[in-house]
């Protein structure tokens, strides 16, 4: 789907990231230190940066003005309210500070590349989605869905092959000030299988919630 790289010194966190991002049908790239993640830059196209801001070699801060054109989204553990508005100040689309929870760092990644790309179309197995028209078809043929069907397809998908619990569900595709009960969510998981032949592909997840494979 996008093409992202990935500039952190912490080898074990830059694997972790790019590992999850593959999950949902991304294609990091990892540097390790600023001057590697800026030849890296200049040598290929990229969709995104995730940047951390204390790296050897020239810091995010700096390294920031040196790719332009292309949004990026500071992940570090510099969290003091002067650093988030320095980090925005020179142009980041998002600020996230660590520790951090790897689904929250993957919904800012889809919001940010929603946001820059006029057009998205995602496919999983025969299904596919017209993210800016909202349009989906199986098989070619188009699948009329309610919007909070919709909605909780789109989440799915953007977050494939990961377990996602009812009340994640919930948060992601009805809003974090949805008052509904989780049963809510089984509800509209059955209606997505019947009606897209998801059986097999949106597996239960004993006592957690569901996971789309694919």
């Amino acid at each position: 789907m996008a093409k992202i790289l990935i500039i952190e010194d912490d080898r074990h966190i830059s694997d972790l990231i790019r590992r999850n991002l593959k999950l949902v049908g991304h294609d990091g790239c990892c540097c390790y230190d600023g001057q590697e993640g800026l030849c890296t830059f200049k040598k290929e196209h990229f969709d995104l940066v995730l940047l951390d801001v204390m790296l050897p070699e020239i810091s995010g801060f700096d390294l920031i003005k040196l790719v332009e054109d292309t949004p990026v989204i500071f992940v570090t553990a510099k969290g003091q309210l002067e650093d988030k508005l320095n980090g925005l100040s020179l142009g980041a689309e998002d600020y996230i500070v660590k520790p951090f929870e790897m689904l929250e760092l993957i919904a800012r990644v889809n919001v940010v590349l929603r946001r820059i790309q006029k057009e998205e179309i995602i496919s999983v197995g025969r299904i596919r989605v017209d993210v800016k028209k909202r349009n989906v078809t199986l098989d070619g043929k188009e699948i009329v869905l309610a919007p909070q069907e919709y909605n909780l397809l789109e989440v799915f998908i953007r977050n494939r092959n990961i377990a996602l619990s009812r009340e994640k569900l919930l948060e992601a595709a009805w809003g974090y000030d949805y008052e509904g009960e989780t049963k809510t969510v089984d509800v509209h998981v059955q209606r997505l299988r019947k009606k897209l032949g998801l059986e097999k592909e949106i597996k239960t997840i004993t006592k957690l919630g569901y996971r789309l494979e694919g």
